[in-house]
């Protein structure tokens, strides 16, 4: 990895002086065959010349216990999707990541050449015009530079400053956003989501940290981007991420919009600390005041802030298909499966909560990086089931149908083993069970040639 990161650092400094199209430290991921090619630049005599070693890594085995769990559910829930989703999950190598680009770099030349190894921006202003509720585009076509991969080391990091470091559990946002009435108004890039793809498994290099200067992209799950796209994040609004380490959807909703306030809650001190670290790594220190990191229990967030925020992100702690098959041993595998009978409670618990916070009218969405319907549908079935209040929104005409290009949506939620929905708002109309489904949620499922997700994604208004 310091071979990676110094030489990253002089493909930098030597950007001006590389051909028009100049080919990057890359790793290239054949899918479904074949080792890992790297392609390395080293400078000799005065002039940068491309070597291409190439190195076998080792192969991860899955965990067999929680292989053979998913065998059994998936089977059950998905039918014949999960064989090609399960092929996909076995092959890491056929993995895809995503580029997101940072619009508060200044650097400019990263989209370039992005576009010149044959990677495309995936959300294009002709495509996300549906995606967005009545308000100007989250995207712009100008030149916003980005940057770095979400499993960040430490050491690569610095200490967030005093001032964006997290605030007490007392203290509440509604305070904050008062004070922000009075702030001067900034003088900030346009919102412009940009995250380029690639249609192979083309890994883009990671970024180390610079002293001074913010990163220019950050590498992830592009599915991750879709909850984000979900909650319709306007300038000048208060919203809550409730689960936000390691913090990249938080990093997405301010490439969206500039929200008046962004509270980032996690209540786990080491994941508080990975948290605000990517912050700074990313956010000007302009938007100290407007970015703050919370430390409260998110299944019973501040009363006293009842009502204040316009929306609520919801990722919640689940079973995270990807990580759960590989776990280190054995006997990791069956513990995580032990407690994965608990984690629908926490998360309807969460739900509940941020509709307690969110305001008439406002918006929460849950997002899961799970297959399991009992983490997906019924946690929504069981919260819609005890909140008269809480309606939810059909994403699949939004979000589903202009994104199928790229991603593998679940047609329609198979039988579950969740409540009986007693709102009659919510039962099928006109033998329209699709729809129904539709309403709780939709689902990202890795497929060949498409293999983002894992992914689960709702939309709960809070009736005014």
């Amino acid at each position: 990895m310091g071979m990676f990161y110094r030489t990253w650092r002089i493909i930098r400094l030597k950007t001006q002086k590389l051909p028009p199209t100049p080919v990057l430290w890359l790793c290239w991921c054949h899918c479904h065959t074949g080792p890992d090619v790297v392609l390395q630049l080293n400078e000799r005599r005065g002039a940068v010349n491309d070597q291409v070693t190439k190195r076998h890594k080792k192969e991860r085995s899955p965990c067999q216990p929680v292989l053979d769990h998913f065998d059994q559910q998936y089977n059950q829930e998905l039918g014949n999707l999960w064989t090609s989703a399960r092929a996909v999950l076995l092959d890491p190598r056929s993995w895809q990541y995503g580029v997101m680009l940072n619009r508060f770099s200044t650097v400019t030349d990263i989209t370039q050449i992005l576009q010149s190894q044959g990677f495309s921006n995936l959300l294009p202003q002709t495509d996300v015009s549906t995606l967005l509720y009545n308000g100007p585009s989250m995207v712009s076509n100008s030149k916003h530079q980005a940057g770095e991969d979400f499993l960040l080391p430490p050491h690569y990091i610095s200490k967030c400053p005093p001032n964006v470091s997290h605030p007490q559990p007392d203290s509440t946002s509604r305070t904050l956003g008062q004070d922000l009435q009075s702030e001067p108004s900034l003088t900030l890039p346009h919102p412009s989501l940009q995250c380029y793809i690639h249609p192979y498994p083309l890994r883009f290099p990671s970024q180390a940290h610079r002293p001074g200067q913010l990163k220019q992209y950050y590498l992830l799950n592009a599915a991750s981007l879709l909850p984000v796209l979900a909650l319709q994040v306007r300038d000048g609004e208060k919203v809550l991420d409730l689960c936000s380490a390691p913090g990249g959807k938080a990093l997405a909703i301010m490439q969206c919009a500039t929200p008046a306030l962004l509270c980032c809650n996690e209540p786990d001190p080491h994941r508080r600390d990975w948290l605000t670290k990517t912050l700074e790594s990313f956010l000007p220190h302009s938007l100290n005041r407007r970015v703050i990191v919370s430390a409260q229990d998110g299944q019973s967030f501040g009363p006293s802030e009842a009502g204040t925020y316009d929306k609520v992100l919801v990722d919640a702690p689940c079973s995270n298909d990807r990580s759960w098959l590989y776990s280190c041993s054995s006997q990791q595998g069956e513990q995580r499966l032990k407690e994965r009978g608990r984690l629908p409670a926490l998360q309807a618990q969460l739900i509940r909560s941020a509709l307690s916070v969110v305001r008439p009218g406002g918006v929460v969405v849950y997002s899961t990086c799970t297959l399991s319907s009992s983490e997906n549908y019924s946690v929504v079935e069981t919260v819609l089931n005890g909140c008269p209040e809480a309606e939810p929104e059909d994403l699949w005409e939004e979000i589903a149908v202009p994104l199928s290009k790229y991603f593998a949506f679940s047609p329609a939620h198979p039988g579950h083993g969740g409540e009986t929905l007693h709102k009659p708002s919510l039962q099928p109309q006109n033998g329209n069970v699709s729809s129904y489904r539709h309403r709780l949620g939709i689902l990202v499922v890795p497929q060949p040639g498409k293999t983002w997700g894992p992914m689960f994604l709702s939309r709960i208004r809070r009736r005014k």
